[in-house]
């Protein structure tokens, strides 16, 4: 049984110029809102939206290893939230096999849902993203 049934991932990535160095931020709290593990890395030369789908990966993969079975994702990335509700389509070769892991990691949920937020509600991450992307 997982410590944790249910996960909220806050998810943000960061890139000096378009295409640039980038990173990402994730903040995972537990159903209550209380912080569970927050982390930054630095992800390599890459596009504002591989950023964002990066940190989106990240913090499925890492809802996974804790077992989570319900995940709320909340991202300041409209891009993002929408291409993964089919809002709007990939067209971005690059984007499409990022896109389709994030659809096959968050299948493995019992219960999964995706929203934007207002950048100032992603502060966290968003800060997580930058001290990661300047350090490298």
């Amino acid at each position: 049984m997982s410590r944790f049934s249910t996960l909220i991932l806050h998810v943000d990535g960061s890139v000096e110029g378009n295409p640039g160095p980038g990173a990402i931020g994730v903040v995972i709290e537990d159903g209550h809102g209380t912080p569970v593990e927050a982390w930054g890395e630095a992800i390599g030369h890459c596009t504002n939206n591989q950023a964002e789908y990066q940190a989106l990966l990240a913090g499925l993969r890492k809802a996974r290893r804790l077992g989570a079975k319900t995940v709320a994702v909340r991202s300041d990335s409209q891009l993002l939230v929408r291409q993964f509700l089919g809002e709007y389509k990939v067209r971005d070769a690059k984007l499409k096999p990022l896109h389709e892991e994030a659809r096959r990691l968050a299948r493995a949920f019992d219960s999964f849902d995706i929203v934007h937020i207002p950048r100032e509600q992603n502060r966290a991450a968003d800060r997580l993203a930058n001290r990661a992307r300047l350090a490298q």
